[in-house]
């Protein structure tokens, strides 16, 4: 099998269709320095590659643990400077993730009450109890 030595590029419309993000978004995102700089056309269109697609999906996650928009940023500016900033993107990555435990332990007490209230309303069904 032979593979094209020429990567895949994508339209803007493309990437909105695969990823979901308005291209608004994905112009925003790299006007803020969230994106790397996209790849032009001849005519000027931009041209999303493999690896912008991998990057969108991988800071789609980060937005679903809710990093802020600055932090993930900061996080793109320190891809962009190398490697010697393993440490640091490592800190902020560790940060995100206690952030996320704490709040899936608060989901998790706050499922246990829906739980409770359900199991509870499920039970007096009929008795014509009245519970809060």
């Amino acid at each position: 099998m032979s593979q094209s030595l020429t990567p895949t590029r994508y339209t803007i419309s493309e990437v909105e269709a695969r990823t979901g993000l308005t291209q608004h978004t994905l112009r925003w995102y790299e006007r803020i320095g969230l994106m790397p700089q996209v790849d032009r056309s001849h005519s000027g269109q931009r041209r999303f590659t493999d690896q912008d697609l991998d990057w969108l999906g991988f800071v789609g996650k980060l937005r679903a643990t809710g990093m802020s928009v600055a932090d993930m940023v900061r996080y793109a500016e320190l891809v962009r400077a190398g490697g010697h900033t393993v440490e640091e993107r490592r800190a902020l990555l560790e940060q995100t993730r206690r952030e996320v435990r704490a709040r899936l332990s608060e989901l998790t007490d706050a499922l246990a009450v829906l739980d409770y209230k359900i199991d509870t309303y499920t039970r007096d069904t009929g008795t014509g109890k009245v519970r809060t």
